[in-house]
């Protein structure tokens, strides 16, 4: 059997850990590999890792081609969500999935509209994803469109994640340097703390992730306090600028407010004082 591995669908997910990949080599000496390999033609979808291991030990394997997919894209949205589908998989690693999945669906859509506004030459709309010498059956085949992912909400369903989580990731993905996406990605620190480190300059966010662990925790601090300073100064300057008759307005209420507790306090004095006083004369009869 002539199996291809295209590279670049090796590396669109990220690999196994070392700890993973030896224990998935040791389920699969000890009960061998009893998931089919998943094919698109010659071209291995699904299962680098157990054809690896099959192959280095001269292991048997099934395989099962997926007629469904028409394009890379299809493969890809197909890689997506099978991982998402997936208990093991980082936090991390499924916002970046999601990500990316809005990124496909988004481009298709867009070349779906364009080519639809631009008719053939029979004047009907032409659809640039159905190729001109597919039959209806194959058409029907084909895997049915991707829902939109057209907010952050929607992203975050589709991860199981939250929305600020997903805010984080993107901010991750655009502004970490590589090794603190490395760090992320292997779970040393969290997606909040790398959030936070991704503020800074790309050659302190280097200096932090080589440093390790806590260095990159206290970097995250440092950024947090910074931000939170001139919020609390904001806030202070936002009282000093009010106006006098508001700011008086205020302390005319509060005085007005602590005279009426005074008072409602001296009145359940006085009631307390009259109580014990006819406990006391009924006592005394």
């Amino acid at each position: 059997m002539n199996i291809v591995v295209n590279e670049e669908l090796k590396a669109y997910i990220d690999p196994l850990t070392p700890e993973e990949h030896e224990a998935l080599e040791r389920s699969i000496l000890t009960e061998g590999c009893r998931d089919a390999l998943v094919l698109w033609g010659d071209v291995l979808v699904d299962g680098h890792n157990r054809y690896g291991i099959c192959q280095k030990h001269g292991l048997p394997f099934q395989t099962v081609q997926n007629t469904r997919f028409k394009t890379i894209e299809d493969v890809h949205l197909w890689m997506i969500d099978q991982h998402l589908g997936r208990r093991s998989i980082s936090d991390f690693l499924r916002g970046v999935l999601a990500l990316r999945k809005k990124d496909i669906v988004d481009e298709r859509r867009a070349r779906a509209l364009a080519e639809t506004a631009r008719p053939d030459d029979d004047g009907a709309p032409f659809d640039a994803d159905t190729p001109a010498a597919e039959s209806p059956a194959e058409s029907t085949a084909a895997l049915p469109p991707p829902a939109p992912l057209s907010s952050r909400e929607a992203i975050a369903r589709a991860a199981r994640l939250s929305s600020n989580q997903v805010v984080m990731i993107e901010k991750i993905q655009k502004q970490a340097a590589p090794e603190l996406v490395a760090a992320v990605k292997s779970g040393v620190i969290s997606i909040n703390t790398a959030a936070a480190v991704a503020s800074l300059p790309a050659e302190e966010q280097v200096s932090a992730a080589n440093a390790g662990k806590d260095e990159l925790r206290q970097a995250a601090k440092r950024v947090r306090e910074a931000r939170r300073k001139p919020r609390e100064a904001s806030a202070e300057s936002d009282t000093a600028d009010q106006p006098a008759g508001q700011q008086l307005d205020a302390v005319q209420m509060l005085e007005r407010r602590v005279a009426e507790l005074t008072a409602e306090n001296d009145g359940l004095r006085r009631q307390v004082a009259e109580l014990r006083a006819q406990l006391a004369t009924a006592g005394s009869l």
